[in-house]
């Protein structure tokens, strides 16, 4: 699965690429879970999800320009490819192993592998931290895909926005389609898929 995922990146041809899987080597991008206790929260979940989050853009992308050809400029495969691959750089370093309590099936407790999470090493939101270690570690990105990778978390954070953040995001959205494409396929992913 790594491999296909570099391959991937690769095949975009994106100056700067190389550079990018290297810094995601260096913070733990391929070892880390997805999440501390939902989606695949075990070793290698986040590629995991990545590689998902990519299928599933790429089928939707298929699937919305047999419906609406005229979107094929706005939906690039290499900018699908480069937002859902990258969509969650900003995990690769927040998890920590630990072990937690796990009640079960007789109702004793046992100990169980978990994660916990430190936001300490680079303190941005979800979105922001990974548009910033993006374009901090040389990758050029595109502004519909600073704008997907930016506000692929707003359907899961509608109430803790302001009204103007509220407001950015519909205007973004109206802008970019490659964001709802990137909504979309990580909630399938993650709800459905895994």
């Amino acid at each position: 699965m790594k491999t296909k995922f570099k391959e991937m990146l690769l095949s975009t041809r994106r100056e700067g690429m190389e550079k990018i899987i290297e810094k995601l080597e260096e913070l733990g991008f391929f070892k880390a879970p997805a999440s501390t206790k939902f989606h695949l929260n075990y070793e290698g979940g986040l590629l995991e999800h990545s590689m998902n989050v990519c299928e599933t853009a790429l089928e939707l992308r298929e699937l919305i320009l047999r419906k609406k050809a005229e979107l094929q400029e706005a939906l690039p495969v290499e900018s699908v490819i480069v937002a859902a691959l990258l969509h969650d750089v900003c995990k690769a370093d927040i998890y920590i192993p630990t072990i937690k309590k796990q009640k079960n099936a007789d109702g004793s407790w046992s100990d169980v592998p978990g994660y916990d999470v430190d936001y300490g090493h680079f303190p941005l939101g979800h979105g922001e931290k990974s548009v910033a270690v993006l374009l901090k570690n040389g990758l050029r990105l595109t502004d519909d895909e600073i704008i997907a990778i930016r506000w692929h978390m707003s359907p899961w954070d509608l109430a803790f926005q302001s009204y103007e953040m509220k407001s950015n995001m519909n205007a973004a959205r109206e802008r970019c389609p490659l964001l709802s494409l990137i909504q979309a396929a990580d909630g399938l992913a993650a709800s459905i898929l895994e």
